[in-house]
């Protein structure tokens, strides 16, 4: 898994499955990471081919730490087989989903894209 830290911006690029182990392992990345007030945090979902209900569970848990303290957490690149997950269980309603990484540069960079929710 890869991080980025902006000021402002958090890149989370997790790899292959989030499952148990790798849903563990990306909750433990956040935690580590630490949120701090007003930043953009970007799961980056390109390199993930597969998720079952308790890598839901550590995408749930960060955006409930994210609202938290008053960060905001979304998604992009998201694969066919885990977006069809997320549409199945209604949490592509309740996580802001994007096409790709340089689209929520160009809302951010527009200031047309607030980083509190």
């Amino acid at each position: 898994m890869t991080l980025t830290q902006e000021p402002q911006v958090v890149l989370f690029k997790p790899q292959g499955s989030i499952d148990l182990q790798g849903g563990l392992a990306l909750t433990e990345q956040m935690t580590q990471a630490g949120f701090q007030p007003h930043q953009l945090w970007v799961l980056d979902l390109a390199e993930v081919d597969f998720m079952d209900s308790s890598g839901l569970v550590s995408l749930v848990k960060g955006l409930t730490s994210a609202r938290q303290v008053g960060c905001r957490l979304v998604l992009c690149n998201v694969q066919t087989p885990v977006r069809l997950i997320l549409e199945l269980t209604q949490l592509d309603s309740v996580f802001e989903i994007f096409d790709t990484y340089e689209e929520i540069l160009t809302l951010v960079n527009d200031n047309s894209f607030a980083l509190v929710s």
